[in-house]
């Protein structure tokens, strides 16, 4: 566990378990679900981090490519190859650290820099991953953040579409939508995708409002998941809709970016929060 800290900011993280995140708080209130002692992150606690795609490939295809099916019931390779590998750290500080690795594993050669920032008014993740391989191939990136969710808790955003899903939660449709703005009455149940992000989303809990902002690769598309039986939200930042290479009828929402050898994609999410003089418990 690597621990920094800056003003009412703490975050823990675990290089050693896909660069991820176990532990985020704001003063006395958690931001993400804590990780469990000894518990290896994939949720619904922590966040991590999906390179070198986001989400699910259907079949693990990627063009004339098969990649591993990790998620065996529904056929897919989900959440990609780097948050199952140790990353090492480069730099630390009390207040900063960067993160690296390589990942060597047919059919992606790849490099992953990761500069987490906290100072006392926000949290910043800068990611960048290039292409080391010898051929171009498709990339894409995405953060999978379980944020905490008490009653009360009101998410807004805005985006283009809204995705409709088969029974894999892979997208089928979109169609026209300005985001969402409500409390559970409006995202409970969620395991959507919405192309067309802006790059802002707030998370309003009863006495914090969060608000994430994304920038470069990560403010293009959103995945937002509520599951009914627990108290989770994950709103995840992508760079690309889920199984985009399987999705030639509406891709275009949200392709996977071709790289070729030496080039890279790259973005930064922040965090930052704000009082509610909202009622209710705590976060």
């Amino acid at each position: 566990m690597l621990r920094l800290h800056a003003g009412p900011w703490v975050a823990d993280l675990a290089p050693e378990d896909g660069g991820g995140m176990t532990l985020l708080r704001h003063g006395d209130h958690a931001i993400l679900v804590p990780a469990p002692e000894g518990a290896r992150l994939g949720g619904p606690f922590g966040a991590f981090w999906m390179i070198p795609w986001a989400n699910r490939l259907d079949g693990g295809r990627l063009g004339p490519h098969r990649l591993p099916i990790n998620r065996v019931p529904e056929g897919t390779a989900i959440h990609g190859l780097s948050r199952d590998r140790a990353w090492d750290v480069a730099e630390a500080a009390p207040d900063h650290a960067v993160l690296v690795h390589s990942v060597n594993a047919a059919p992606y050669r790849y490099e992953a820099r990761l500069a987490t920032t906290l100072t006392t008014d926000r949290l910043t993740l800068d990611l960048t991953v290039t292409n080391r391989g010898a051929e171009p191939l498709a990339f894409g990136v995405g953060w999978h953040p379980w944020f905490v969710r008490p009653a009360g808790t009101r998410l807004a955003f805005r985006a283009t579409h809204r995705c409709t899903h088969d029974a894999r939660c892979l997208p089928v449709s979109a169609e026209p939508t300005p985001g969402l703005d409500g409390g559970e009455d409006v995202f409970l149940g969620l395991d959507t995708h919405f192309p067309g992000w802006d790059g802002t989303a707030t998370i309003a809990w009863p006495e914090l409002t969060l608000t994430m902002t994304a920038t470069g690769a990560l403010a293009t598309n959103l995945q937002v998941y509520a599951p009914r039986d627990r108290a989770v939200l994950c709103v995840e930042p992508s760079s690309h809709l889920p199984d985009a290479p399987n999705r030639p009828d509406f891709a275009r929402l949200g392709p996977m970016r071709v790289l070729a050898p030496g080039e890279s994609l790259s973005g930064i999410i922040t965090l930052s929060v704000e009082g509610s003089h909202r009622g209710g418990g705590a976060a």
